[in-house]
């Protein structure tokens, strides 16, 4: 597997729609948490949409069978994650991963650096959706996450050959997602 550069993702984001929108090049420096293409990856945006947890009406989380009711929706422009939890959000772009490619997601340092973790599942080969992003506050403080500005940077790595059975040819259960998305078994 090869890491892909600015120069195929520019030319996966132009001729094939892997990322839409597209941003050409990296935005931010001072004004914003920086977003877009970057050397080898892209920064993507975290919309203005959230499902942030509260623990008010259940006492267990079960990933087989978790209630809306565990999450608060919120829309604006910064989300504020209570100390010691989590919020759901969606990412700005929709990814389309070709065939021979995993795309993994790694953290902002400006997010990282303040206790705010990012994770996000590898996008496998054949997927396609908006990316359902979980946002961690591991501190004993409020975090301010900012909408539409850089979140995470997704990394490409490209096989010599593709895969027998992609996500997109086994009709995976997240396959074209376009809100956030709480867990399906």
């Amino acid at each position: 597997m090869t890491i892909k550069s600015d120069k195929w993702i520019r030319m996966m984001a132009r001729e094939r729609k892997m990322i839409e929108p597209f941003i050409d090049r990296n935005v931010g420096k001072g004004e914003a948490v920086s977003f877009g293409l970057s050397s080898y990856g892209y920064d993507l945006r975290v919309a203005d949409e959230y499902k942030i947890f509260h623990n008010a009406l259940n006492s267990v989380i079960d990933p087989k069978e978790i209630s809306s009711d565990s999450f608060v929706d919120f829309q604006g422009e910064v989300c504020i994650i209570p100390p010691n939890s989590f919020a759901l959000a969606r990412s700005v772009e929709y990814f389309r991963i070709p065939e021979n490619v995993l795309a993994i997601c790694v953290g902002k340092s400006t997010y990282a650096r303040c206790g705010i973790i990012t994770n996000v599942t590898p996008l496998e080969p054949g997927w396609e959706g908006y990316v359902t992003l979980e946002i961690s506050n591991t501190t004993p403080l409020p975090a301010k996450i900012y909408s539409n500005e850089g979140l995470c940077q997704i990394l490409f790595l490209e096989s010599d050959e593709a895969c027998e059975v992609s996500y997109g040819h086994k009709q995976g259960k997240y396959q074209g997602q376009t809100g956030i998305t709480l867990p399906k078994v």
